[in-house]
């Protein structure tokens, strides 16, 4: 059973709501696409792909799970988990992608940083 959809216009006029009705926004972007990006949804709590934890999650508010794919195949999968499991949970339409070109708010963390060369690693 494919997971229920949100768009980004229908999520940002969730947010624009009372804040008791927003939705609880979960970042599930896989490793590489988090760590070498430098935004995430306002308010978005990080849960790897792997290590999403429904016993942190409300059952009485809408979960909203967005990754990095425009086909929402992380995101979708995990959704649809949490619906079966007896969530309100939904997929992003078009991940974090569809989410930055309709030029939506986003937060900003910190890029990642490349670890410092080791003296005499470098031998020519």
């Amino acid at each position: 059973m494919p997971a229920p959809r949100i768009t980004a216009d229908e999520l940002k006029q969730r947010l624009a709501g009372p804040p008791d009705t927003h939705p609880v926004i979960v970042d599930v972007r896989l490793k590489y696409p988090y760590e070498h990006s430098t935004v995430t949804l306002p308010g978005a709590l990080r849960m790897g792909a792997g290590a999403v934890d429904p016993a942190g999650l409300p059952r009485d508010r809408d979960i909203v799970l967005y990754d990095s794919d425009p086909e929402e195949i992380v995101s979708g999968r995990l959704a649809a988990d949490l619906v079966k499991r007896g969530y309100r949970a939904l997929a992003l339409a078009g991940g974090i992608g569809g989410w930055m070109t309709a030029k939506l708010p986003t937060h900003t963390k910190e890029a990642p940083v490349a670890a410092p060369v080791a003296p005499g690693s470098l031998k020519g």
